[in-house]
């Protein structure tokens, strides 16, 4: 079973390393998060991998659940953020607010107990059983991540708003559309299938989520006609 994420890592890794050359050409900060979003998403099946292949132990548990049910989606948010509205006081602010997410969820997820070590026995481990209902660590996903997928869909609605008129910014619209949708595949399905322990439907649920958001960060970053840059706020 250990398969299945292995190969949603390696696709994650790739299309990381797609958005890093872009990054590289083009010094875009949100293809920078963005890049870092899959990164973690491969990190964190890498993470499931070594679980089901050769058990689960805290640092395994510690690294999917920060990274992959955490911290990703408001690094997703803080890109959409960029791409859609710039400024100093905005960039500086998404900043200090990442800092601090950061920061928390690592310390509330280290600081956290485990009850019944037992739970870890399991080839997808929940975090409800692993850190217990009502813990901190295992409300870290309602407190952080479900507000950063209201930003994400919130981003979409916007964009589509932008537009009126805009057949320029169609294709941004459609990207971000398609990484509000990527996240939802990952949110709702990947988090319904690990709470019943199915690391295949798990896991490819999250490879189906990461090739949905890599099309969207594609469309979204698309070369923007001259028109477009001028009428748009500059970085």
């Amino acid at each position: 079973m250990w398969v299945f994420p292995l190969a949603a890592a390696v696709v994650a890794f790739v299309f990381a390393a797609s958005l890093g050359r872009l990054f590289a050409r083009r010094q875009r900060i949100h293809l920078a998060m963005w890049c870092g979003a899959l990164v973690m998403y491969g990190v964190a099946s890498l993470a499931v991998a070594a679980g089901a292949a050769v058990g689960w132990s805290r640092t395994l548990f510690e690294v999917y659940w920060i990274l992959g049910a955490v911290l990703n989606v408001p690094l997703l948010a803080a890109g959409e953020i960029h791409l859609l509205r710039r400024g100093q006081i905005l960039d500086v602010a998404v900043w200090v607010v990442l800092a601090f997410v950061f920061a928390y969820s690592v310390a509330v997820t280290r600081g956290a107990t485990i009850p019944d070590p037992a739970s870890l026995a399991e080839r997808l481990p929940s975090g409800k059983e692993v850190f217990g209902d009502g813990s901190a660590a295992y409300r870290l996903p309602q407190l952080i991540s479900i507000p950063s997928y209201v930003i994400l869909v919130a981003g979409a609605v916007w964009s589509a708003w932008r537009m009126r008129g805009r057949p320029e910014l169609r294709s941004r619209f459609v990207g971000t559309l398609l990484v509000a949708a990527g996240a939802s595949i990952t949110a709702a399905a990947g988090a319904a299938f690990a709470a019943v322990g199915n690391l295949p439907a798990f896991s490819l649920s999250l490879l189906a989520g990461v090739a949905v958001m890599f099309l969207g960060f594609r469309r979204a970053s698309e070369s923007r006609t001259a028109s477009d840059r001028s009428d748009l706020p500059a970085h």
